[in-house]
């Protein structure tokens, strides 16, 4: 078990002010990153409207890579930090890093809160509720569709306690799986922890320095909301001129494109101060061997 090293909560906005830096330092090159990340997501998309099974076979293996991925973004930003260069093909540098098996672990806590969510849903509203639940969906969805107004006593018909119990809970699950995997793709990647030990570790820090988390989320959420309006406006703009595909297409690669390696920038310097070495920055660590991670 490694030791925690104790932040002040000013350190949330130094997490947030390094990730800033970081894309500045290469917006072009961590941003093809995030873009190729994006492609890939809407390839998958398209061909499940083609080919269901193979769509869908082809997004769980997306889903499966996305923390493997996700440790490529993260070489690179390290790679960015010592003056090295960056290619598109470092996205994929996480298969060549010997800890696969380490870096898809994290996604447990993702997989548990879902089934979390399902049985906790199960378990308040029973399945003859659900079905009310899905069955109200589908006809605001279909009158959403057709332009009609939404009639409130489709609504009124579900138990409004239980489901507010319901988003109430998930959202503190989703909290606590939050923290499970705030550093430990960093962990792993960087330390060579095992995913358990990766996670247990991330837990262990944020909550040690809570106060730098909370402080980070929210300046986080201040700086993602004006982005996202912004991104999405461009591509409704675009979408009028070039067509929905266009815009949509638009709209994803901005979006991964800035998002990854601002988050990438941040985790990796929030991993540094809690569980690394605090006095190091990126540039100062030893360059690594092609198609290698250093710790």
């Amino acid at each position: 078990m490694s030791m925690i090293n104790k932040v002040p909560a000013s350190a949330g906005a130094q997490w947030l002010l390094d990730g800033l830096a970081t894309l500045r330092q290469a917006p072009l090159r961590l941003g093809v990153l995030g873009a190729l990340w994006a492609l890939l997501s809407l390839v998958a998309a398209q061909l499940m409207v083609m080919a269901t099974v193979p769509g869908l076979f082809l997004q769980l293996l997306l889903g499966l890579a996305s923390p493997v991925l996700f440790a490529g973004v993260l070489g690179a930003v390290r790679k960015v930090g010592a003056a090295q260069p960056v290619l598109p093909g470092d996205l994929f540098g996480g298969f060549r890093s010997g800890h696969v098996p380490s870096l898809v672990a994290t996604l447990l806590p993702q997989v548990m809160l879902a089934l979390f969510a399902g049985l906790l849903l199960m378990a308040l509203l029973g399945s003859d509720g659900v079905q009310q639940l899905q069955t109200v969906i589908a006809d605001l969805e279909q009158q959403a569709a057709s332009g009609g107004q939404p009639d409130p006593a489709l609504v009124a018909q579900l138990p409004a306690g239980r489901l507010l119990l319901w988003l109430l809970l998930l959202i503190v699950g989703a909290l606590v799986a939050s923290l499970l995997v705030f550093v430990a793709v960093p962990d792993v990647t960087f330390a060579g922890r095992r995913g358990g030990e990766a996670m247990l570790n991330s837990l262990r820090a944020c909550l040690h320095n809570l106060p730098a988390v909370v402080v980070f989320y929210i300046l986080l959420f201040i700086v993602l909301v004006p982005l996202l309006v912004v991104v999405q406006l461009l591509g409704l703009a675009v979408s009028m001129v070039a067509g929905q595909m266009i815009g949509v297409l638009l709209t994803n690669v901005l979006l991964m494109g800035v998002m990854l390696p601002l988050l990438a920038g941040c985790v990796a310097s929030a991993w540094r101060q809690m569980l690394g070495q605090p006095g190091a920055g990126p540039a100062s660590q030893a360059t690594p061997p092609p198609g290698t991670f250093a710790a």
